[in-house]
């Protein structure tokens, strides 16, 4: 499948070069003073900022980040195979096992003991770095809040609600993903052809809606914990995060981690495997729920106690999170995505 892309080839829209000043004072080794390119799906820069920073100065390895939506950040890895900028990829699923399928991806090296097995590519060609789960968004002028998905069918909606295109954003795959687990694919279509008539168009990252949420631009949008929890941290984003309710108000999410591969073709794969390394690491997991306001993926590290305010844990409690087979899904996607494209007009 070629998915859809509205990045061009100048938009590096990069979200700057995050380092220690002067490459920071630390690191002497091989790799020292190399500056390093990631391409990510948006929603951890902050979390990225501060960890970049250690990394540089304990290596003096730099690294430069290009956020971009899910999908966007993949094609674009595709599309530069005669000429590779990115070293390591950062993805949501099932886009990270579609870079795998295209070989975009090499084998790691990487320790992944301590990570769900099911979660780790062949030889390691990926790993999630940041666990995350689907949720929804919404102003505080939607005034009943939607609490189940059939409240976003509600004509109030009308203009004011968004979520981001299935097949190019990963929050958006996330939804259709989760809505034939709960209603099978037929069922998914028909309330997504519904909702269609609420819709206020394609958006191929997911980040970009938060904003228009929280100054009302738009009343509900989707997203998903760890972005929507850094928002409101760090942007003073002013909105409420729910998990939809199906009949009988059981509230149902669907597993959705950062997960990062070295590129195959990375200009500097020692030191794409050294990052890799470091953000599953013990010390750099111990900072995700703190920093990053996501769930760590090293078991060990996973928080069983009673969740804390303004958490992933306190989102979810009470939720069902559903991992799906993400090699069943991709091998269903580009017909999913098409009975979708035909269903929504889209």
């Amino acid at each position: 499948m070629k998915l859809r892309t509205t990045i061009a080839a100048v938009t590096a829209v990069a979200v700057g070069i995050l380092t220690a000043a002067c490459g920071g004072t630390g690191g002497s080794g091989s790799g020292a003073g190399t500056t390093l390119t990631v391409y990510s799906a948006d929603g951890l820069g902050t979390w990225y900022e501060a960890t970049f920073a250690r990394f540089t100065e304990e290596t003096g390895i730099n690294v430069n980040l290009v956020e971009a939506g899910s999908g966007e950040v993949v094609s674009r890895v595709e599309k530069e195979q005669s000429n590779p900028q990115a070293d390591l990829l950062v993805t949501l699923p099932p886009f990270i096992q579609k870079a795998a399928q295209l070989n975009l991806l090499q084998p790691s090296g990487a320790d992944t003991s301590g990570i769900a097995a099911d979660q780790v590519g062949l030889d390691g060609s990926y790993m999630p770095i940041v666990d995350n789960a689907l949720s929804f968004i919404a102003n505080p002028g939607a005034n009943p809040p939607p609490v189940a998905w059939d409240d976003l069918l509600k004509p109030e909606f009308k203009g004011k609600l968004q979520y981001s295109t299935p097949g190019q954003a990963g929050d958006g795959t996330a939804v259709l993903v989760l809505l034939q687990h709960l209603r099978g694919k037929p069922g998914a279509l028909e309330y997504l052809k519904a909702l269609q008539a609420n819709n206020v168009g394609p958006s191929s990252s997911t980040g970009k809606l938060q904003p228009k949420v929280s100054n009302g631009e738009l009343l509900v949008a989707n997203g998903d914990v760890q972005m929507n929890l850094a928002s409101i941290k760090d942007d003073g984003s002013e909105f409420t995060i729910f998990i939809p309710a199906g009949p009988g108000g059981k509230r149902t999410s669907i597993s959705l981690p950062y997960v990062a591969g070295v590129t195959a073709g990375a200009p500097h794969p020692d030191e794409a495997k050294q990052l890799l390394a470091f953000l599953i690491s013990e010390d750099t997991q111990k900072t995700v729920a703190g920093e990053a306001l996501g769930i760590p993926v090293l078991e060990s590290l996973k928080d069983t106690g009673a969740p804390e305010p303004n958490t992933p844990g306190a989102v979810l409690d009470g939720v069902e999170v559903w991992v799906p087979d993400w090699d069943a899904v991709l091998a269903d996607l580009d017909a999913d995505l098409a009975a979708y494209q035909q269903a929504t007009g889209s």
